[in-house]
């Protein structure tokens, strides 16, 4: 299978692009048909040439990640015969210079908060859950990023 993402971006009249002083704003069109805002990170290029409000990639990778272990997790428990009812992870990413002194989202930390219908399984359940999930995350396979997950006890 093939997946596809548009993204989409041009120079506003008036803006210097040699001086970098040009919005980094644009938007990533996906094949369902949904169009978000994106911009690089204000942390990364300072405003007024970042959109506050809009997605960067770097919080686009940590949600690829954040909704594909929530995904494989969903499988894995419905396989295991649990019912979920709710799943809310609150991920976090954090950039650091790698070894190779490369800038890199090196590190992402998912939380997730997940109700149960009837029994819940044990804390020693959930992690085999968990280590399933992210063994079969197809974006856990493809990135370097380290992975935690923190699931409540």
């Amino acid at each position: 299978a093939g997946y596809t993402a548009t993204i989409d971006w041009t120079l506003k009249p008036g803006e210097d692009f040699v001086a970098g002083r040009y919005s980094r704003g644009h938007t990533v069109a996906f094949d369902g048909g949904i169009t978000i805002p994106a911009s690089s990170s204000p942390s990364v290029v300072p405003l007024p040439w970042s959109v506050a409000e809009a997605v960067d990639p770097e919080e686009l990778l940590v949600a690829a990640l954040s909704n594909c272990h929530m995904l494989t997790f969903l499988h894995k428990a419905r396989e295991a015969g649990w019912v979920v009812t709710a799943y809310r992870d609150e991920a976090h990413g954090v950039m650091r210079k790698t070894a190779e002194g490369k800038i890199a989202l090196t590190k992402v930390t998912l939380r997730p908060d997940i109700r149960f219908e009837g029994a819940a399984p044990t804390a020693e359940q959930l992690d085999t859950l968990h280590h399933a999930a992210h063994e079969d995350c197809f974006i856990a396979s493809s990135v370097k990023t380290e992975v935690v997950v923190e699931a409540p006890r």
